[in-house]
């Protein structure tokens, strides 16, 4: 008795289990989530490439002469203009060479003149007129010599600009061709990025007419620069290892904001036609792919692998994975299986759109 009793009620436990997992399986076939699909429609994209920021013009000054440094007149980071001067190397022996170079230009002059003088009269022949000529020209060819080295003790700024780190002190003795400083004229700025081969193409088809291209530049701080660019320069040959080619864009720095050395990312906005676009928060990722959950005829969920062409604020541009007229999960992506039977309900790509951020033209 007491073992019929026992099985009876396994019995009831196991009817029980099945009618709550069935309910469960409706309950969870019952659930009702929103879908959509991809929109379709003509927009820009921007596309980033990380950029170095150049000076119009960085040069290297450096002593012309050997010597010690008798005086600075500027300091690091200043704004000269100019001819304006910046160093002097100790003149003393360079003075002391002209004194002496100008004594025997002055000597071979009167020299010079006495003989010419001597031969207008036919005392002296004229071969002896043109040795003191030509020894006379000697003298002043050397006192010009001498008047080039001593100007060399004087360094002035062959542009205006800006002033680098300073590499001496006063009192230090230079070497010929040693540093100095850098001197970099900021006006305008030189970026330059590389570009792929494909999108390369792609630029240059839609270009009309030899039309400038305009660029932007984001900073390291995230913020635009407020001045646009213009590609001036492309390189002639791709780089075999990276696939890429070198551009150079000209950006005028009216505020001298931008500086040598820094970094950046030139910024290129692209017409995209037909673009294929759904939200953001409609993927998921694995493995760093990018997935969303396709809706089957049959109400059935199935993930599958996306590949993304651009991303606009709060979309991606899908480029290839997914067709047009294909619903799918717009949310709830954690809340579901694969193969689920699922109840959903359908909005429109337009509404969906227009509940974002969306920028798109």
């Amino acid at each position: 008795m007491v073992k019929k009793s026992l099985m009876y009620i396994n019995l009831c436990l196991i009817l029980l289990c099945q009618s709550c997992q069935s309910e469960k399986k409706e309950k969870k076939e019952a659930a009702s989530f929103n879908v959509t699909s991809p929109l379709v429609k003509d927009t820009l994209i921007d596309k980033d490439y990380v950029a170095q920021i150049r000076s119009i013009n960085h040069i290297e000054l450096r002593a012309q002469e050997k010597g010690y440094i008798q005086g600075i007149y500027v300091d690091e980071g200043q704004f000269v203009h100019k001819g304006q001067l910046l160093f002097k190397i100790m003149p003393n022996l360079y003075e002391s060479d002209v004194n002496r170079a100008k004594a025997e230009a002055k000597y071979a002059e009167i020299e010079y003149q006495n003989t010419k003088n001597l031969a207008a009269k036919d005392i002296v022949a004229p071969q002896e007129m043109a040795m003191a000529k030509a020894r006379y020209e000697k003298a002043k060819a050397e006192l010009s010599s001498t008047n080039t080295h001593l100007g060399f003790t004087e360094i002035r700024a062959p542009f205006t600009g800006i002033v680098g780190r300073l590499h001496v002190r006063k009192g230090s003795l230079v070497d010929d061709g040693e540093l100095i400083t850098e001197l970099s004229d900021n006006s305008k700025m030189w970026v330059y990025f590389n570009v792929p081969e494909a999108e390369y193409l792609n630029q240059m088809g839609e270009r009309k007419n030899n039309d400038p291209m305009h660029v932007r530049l984001r900073m390291a701080n995230g913020k635009e620069f407020t001045q646009d660019g213009v590609v001036e320069t492309i390189e002639s040959d791709f780089d075999n290892e990276t696939g890429n080619i070198a551009y150079r864009a000209t950006f005028p720095n009216p505020k001298g904001l931008l500086r040598y050395g820094e970094t950046g990312n030139v910024v290129i906005t692209s017409p995209y036609a037909n673009a294929l676009m759904i939200p953001q928060k409609a993927t998921f990722e694995e493995l760093e792919k990018k997935y969303v959950y396709v809706i089957t005829k049959d109400n059935k969920v199935k993930a599958r692998e996306i590949k993304i062409a651009a991303e606009l604020p709060h979309l991606y541009v899908v480029a290839s994975g997914l067709g047009k007229d294909e619903r799918i999960l717009l949310d709830g992506l954690r809340m579901v299986q694969e193969n689920q039977t699922i109840s959903s309900k359908y909005q429109t790509p337009e509404k969906v759109m227009s509940n974002l951020d969306l920028y798109a033209e």
